[in-house]
C-alpha cells in the first residue's frame, strides 16, 4: 500500500513539474514581444568602444636645472573615452561615429561574448560624424543587417542599443519622432537626422537604431549633450553612401555640384511667387556642372533635397557635401509657378578649377614654396586685400591644417566650402598672424 502511494505521489509530482513548466513556457512566449526578439538577434552584433587618447598635460611639474639646459619632453596625459559600434559585416568591419574615435590613439573594441579586439580605422569623416573600424577575427563574427530609410514612418517602434555612461548592452525604446532634422552645435552643421524619443546618451555613440525587423535604420549620435527626451541617429540610406566612400578611399571625396545659391529674403520670394518661408535661389550655375545638366537655371528656388526641406544656404551647402560622388540625389525646384523634382549626380571637383574658386571666393592666387603655399597675386577689392595679404606672404595653415603642398591645400579649401569663413596662418618675415576671410 506504501508503494502505490509512493507511486501515486511521484506521478503526481511529475505532473505538476510538467504542467509548471508548460505554465511557464506559455508564460514566457506571452511576454516575448518584438522588442525581446530584436534584442536577442541584433545584441551579438553591438560592441563597446574604449578608446585612448594621448595629450600634453596642461600641468607641468618645476624642472630641473639639468632638464632646463638638455631639454625634457612634455608631459603627456592619456585620455579615455567610450562609445558604441555595430558589427556590419562577418569580417569585422564596424561602423561608429567620428567622434567616439577622433584622436585616438588606441581603440579597443569590446565583443558581445567578452572579447577584446584591437581596431584599426579604415576611414572616418568629421563633416557627416561617421567612422568605419576593421577588427581581425579568426571566426566570422556576428553582424547586423544595414537596413533602409526610404520607407520609414513617423511613429513606428524603434529600439537602440548602447553602453550609455559606460552601461553595456542597455537597451532603449521609443518611437520616430520626425525625419530630416538639421542640428547646429559646436559650430558645425548637421543634416538628415531621425529623431527618436528611444533614450539615447553619451556613450550610445555610434551603436544601432533598429526597427522591428531588426534592421539598424540608424546610427545613433548624442551631439547634443543636454538634450533630454530627444534622440538623434544618422540615416541607414546615408550611412550606406558614406560607409562605402571611407571603405573605399579613406574619406569622403569632394564632390561638385556647380550651383551658387544666396537666402530668400521675404521681398525676393514675392518677386519669384514663393510663398513659403524655406528654401534658396539659385544665384548661379557653372557651365558644364552636374546641375546644369540636370537642367537647373539661375532664379530658380531649391525647396528640397533628398526628400526633406532646405532651410537656407548653409543648410543646402552643408548637405550637399554629404553626397559622394556619383551619388544622384532628388531637388525639387520651384519655377515659373510649378514644382518639379531633378536628378541631380554630383562628381569628385575638378581639381583644375580649385584655382578658380579660391580666387573668386577669396581672391588669392598661390604657389608652393618653403612648406607653405606662397602668395602669387592678390585681387583688387577682395576678402584678402582688404585684410592686407600681400604677394610674398606664406600660407602656412588653412583652418588649423598644414598646407605644405598643393595637394593639402587642395583638399582643405575643397573641405572648407560649406563654411561661412577660412583661418588662415600667415607668415611675413619672421611674424605669423591669423586671418579670417569670408568664403
Amino acid at each position: 500500500m506504501k508503494t502505490q502511494a509512493t507511486r501515486w505521489g511521484l506521478l503526481l509530482a511529475v505532473v505538476l513539474a510538467f504542467t509548471g513548466s508548460t505554465s511557464a513556457r506559455a508564460d514566457l512566449a506571452r511576454r516575448r514581444n518584438e522588442i525581446v526578439e530584436v534584442v536577442q538577434k541584433v545584441s551579438p552584433a553591438v560592441v563597446f568602444i574604449g578608446t585612448e587618447q594621448e595629450e600634453e598635460s596642461p600641468f607641468r611639474g618645476r624642472r630641473s636645472i639639468m632638464e632646463e639646459f638638455f631639454g625634457a619632453p612634455p608631459q603627456v596625459q592619456r585620455k579615455q573615452g567610450l562609445g558604441s559600434g555595430v558589427i556590419v559585416d562577418p569580417n569585422g568591419i564596424i561602423i561608429t561615429n567620428d567622434h567616439v574615435i577622433r584622436g585616438a590613439s588606441a581603440i579597443h573594441i569590446i565583443l558581445a561574448d567578452g572579447r577584446e579586439l584591437e581596431a584599426e580605422v579604415i576611414g572616418s569623416d568629421a563633416n557627416n560624424d561617421l567612422a568605419v573600424l576593421k577588427v581581425n577575427s579568426k571566426q566570422p563574427l556576428p553582424a547586423a543587417k544595414l537596413g533602409t530609410t526610404s520607407d520609414l514612418m513617423i511613429g513606428e517602434t524603434v529600439i537602440a542599443i548602447g553602453s550609455p555612461l559606460g552601461l553595456s548592452k542597455t537597451v532603449t525604446a521609443g518611437v520616430v519622432s520626425a525625419t530630416g532634422r538639421t542640428l547646429k552645435t559646436d559650430g558645425k552643421t548637421y543634416n538628415d537626422f531621425i529623431q527618436t524619443d528611444a533614450a539615447i546618451n553619451p556613450g550610445n555613440s555610434g551603436g544601432p537604431l533598429l526597427n522591428v525587423d531588426g534592421d539598424v535604420i540608424g546610427i545613433n549620435t548624442a551631439i547634443i549633450a543636454s538634450a533630454q527626451g530627444i534622440g538623434f541617429a544618422i540615416p541607414a540610406d546615408k550611412v550606406r553612401r558614406i560607409m562605402d566612400e571611407l571603405t573605399r578611399f579613406g574619406k569622403v571625396r569632394p564632390v561638385w555640384v556647380g550651383l551658387e545659391v544666396q537666402e530668400l529674403s521675404p521681398r525676393l520670394a514675392r518677386q519669384l511667387g514663393w510663398d513659403r518661408t524655406y528654401g534658396v535661389v539659385v544665384s548661379d550655375v557653372e557651365p558644364g556642372s552636374p546641375a546644369e545638366q540636370a537642367g537647373v537655371r539661375r532664379g530658380d528656388v531649391l525647396a528640397e533635397m533628398g526628400g526633406s526641406r532646405i532651410s537656407d544656404a548653409e543648410d543646402y551647402l552643408t548637405r550637399a557635401g554629404g553626397y559622394p560622388a556619383r551619388a544622384a540625389f532628388p531637388l525639387v525646384i520651384f519655377r515659373d509657378g510649378g514644382q518639379r523634382t531633378i536628378q541631380v549626380t554630383p562628381v569628385e571637383f575638378p581639381p583644375q578649377l580649385v584655382e578658380a574658386l579660391v580666387w573668386n571666393r577669396l581672391g588669392l592666387r598661390v604657389k608652393p614654396a618653403r612648406g607653405a603655399m606662397a602668395v602669387q597675386s592678390v585681387r583688387p577689392g577682395s576678402a584678402a586685400d582688404e585684410v592686407g595679404l600681400q604677394p610674398g606672404d606664406l600660407v602656412v595653415r588653412v583652418n588649423n591644417r598644414p598646407v605644405a603642398e598643393p595637394a593639402s591645400f587642395q583638399e582643405v579649401v575643397l573641405s572648407a566650402r560649406g563654411s561661412r569663413s577660412v583661418l588662415l596662418l600667415v607668415r611675413r618675415g619672421r611674424y605669423g598672424y591669423h586671418v579670417t576671410l569670408p568664403f
